[in-house]
């Protein structure tokens, strides 16, 4: 639970005036542009202590991130209703089911690293797909590393389709950063069997985990994601020796053709940017209709940051908007 000290602090922080904010905020090391309210809610955490997602070990990363997003989840999006499912028999599961809406179930997949993560930190993500998709949304709770290191976490997400296949007549995947690398890893393991997923939709994703790229040494101290976090994932998802295997990196497949129509949007300031646009530009190469924009002076997990910046909020409802279509 977060503090109602924390809880006052961020309504106060909320209501400076645009400029007051960019002044806190300043710019970041690496001097692009940044949406001024999350630079300077970035800066008090600097100030706190607290930079990068990971922690130190996988439990305080896990503590951190569920109270990161407890306090910037702000008030619940409302939906038509709320039920937690165990999914395939042995996942936990939430399915969120719009006011009014169509046949689609949108299968979700929460970031985290592989690492950190539930049901709870995407709460509010999924709300607004589901009203803004006018869709059913079913969060799946996968296994996480270290305890359940790759490919447990594959296993789960195609697990999780197919149980969603038996559920509703057309299914689309989603997830962000670590769930949207899961997402992309299902369809293209499900592509060719007896039922598919009717869209992908990638929120900054991981593509790939043995390539360098630009955006991962320009924005290695962040903001958000820093080097040191990516090292600290990859190590506890990957323990062994890492290859270039498309069932942990997308962007390695030889063979992209035949896969869903693709959603895919990445954040300005970001170290996953690149490797995601590029792995939009494979997907297009391959046939794969595909819809891609970068969110500009957006940061990596805005996902999680609906509450407080509008532009982040904007680029969850285009998704959904464009699911539902």
């Amino acid at each position: 639970m977060i503090g109602r000290v924390e809880a006052f602090v961020l309504r106060r922080l909320l209501a400076l005036p645009a400029p007051v904010q960019r002044f806190i905020g300043g710019t970041p090391e690496s001097g692009d542009p940044i949406d001024p309210t999350i630079a300077m809610l970035l800066r008090v955490q600097r100030w706190r202590g607290q930079a990068g997602l990971s922690a130190g070990t996988p439990e305080r990363t896990r503590r951190r991130i569920r109270r990161t997003a407890a306090l910037m989840g702000g008030r619940p999006t409302p939906v038509g209703a709320v039920h937690d499912v165990t999914v395939a028999g042995r996942l936990r599961g939430r399915h969120y089911v719009p006011a009014d809406g169509s046949d689609l179930l949108v299968v979700f997949f929460h970031g985290g690293g592989f690492v950190a993560g539930d049901l709870d930190t995407h709460d509010e993500t999924c709300r607004l797909l589901c009203v803004s998709a006018r869709a059913r949304v079913l969060s799946v709770a996968y296994r996480l590393a270290p305890e359940a290191p790759f490919p447990a976490a594959v296993e789960d997400a195609c697990a999780a389709v197919n149980w969603a296949f038996t559920r509703a007549p057309a299914v689309a995947v989603c997830g962000d950063s670590a769930g949207a690398n899961l997402a992309a890893v299902a369809c293209r393991t499900l592509r060719g069997g007896e039922r598919t997923p009717v869209a992908q939709a990638l929120l900054y994703p991981l593509a790939d985990h043995v390539g360098e790229w630009p955006s991962r040494s320009r924005f290695r101290s962040g903001p958000v994601l820093t080097a040191r976090d990516l090292d600290f994932f990859r190590r506890h998802y990957l323990p062994g020796p890492v290859t270039a295997d498309p069932r942990h990196s997308p962007l390695r497949a030889p063979d992209l053709t035949g896969l869903p129509p693709a959603i895919v949007v990445t954040a300005a300031l970001d170290p996953l940017r690149d490797e995601g646009e590029a792995y939009a530009a494979a997907l297009r190469a391959a046939g794969v209709p595909v819809r891609a924009w970068r969110v500009p002076g957006m940061v990596h997990a805005f996902a999680n940051l609906t509450s407080v910046s509008e532009a982040a909020r904007r680029a969850v409802v285009e998704v959904g908007t464009l699911l539902r279509t």
